[in-house]
């Protein structure tokens, strides 16, 4: 049996189900920044993208049961303002204008073509550490 301390997680890369997975790869890239790290397929059903140390897949509703457009990804990030405006200038659907919350951050929403919620936020530099836990989701927000 292997040891608990040989195990160590590394990152992550949350996984959107999409209608149209080269449609989806190119918003991501010219539209919300991020780079293309593969596709997979022929025709392609499965691809990877990364901004920063943030990976995304992106799989066709076609190829699993799940439904398209559900899921949410929290997304930290520095520089809130900078990129909320970075993405409205783009036509990025944008749920609603960066706003300091009552939970210790300063974020905003956002949906991409299949209306996948997006959070991108910064902990507010007056708040404790904790404050910045990546399962803290606004109440009644998507995802949450």
């Amino acid at each position: 049996m292997t040891s608990s301390s040989a195990v160590r997680f590394r990152d992550a890369a949350t996984l959107f189900v999409v209608q149209d997975v080269l449609r989806s790869v190119e918003h991501y890239r010219d539209v919300l920044g991020f780079r293309v790290d593969f596709t997979y397929g022929e025709p392609t059903f499965y691809a990877g993208v990364e901004r920063d140390n943030v990976a995304i897949h992106l799989q066709a509703a076609s190829e699993t049961k799940r439904l398209p457009g559900h899921g949410a990804i929290n997304v930290f990030v520095t520089g809130v303002d900078a990129l909320y405006q970075e993405l409205k200038s783009k036509g990025v659907r944008t749920m609603e204008e960066p706003a300091d919350r009552p939970y210790g951050m300063r974020d905003f929403d956002i949906n991409d073509l299949d209306g996948i919620s997006s959070a991108s936020g910064s902990r507010r530099a007056a708040d404790p550490p904790a404050a910045s836990s990546a399962a803290c989701r606004r109440p009644g927000s998507p995802g949450a």
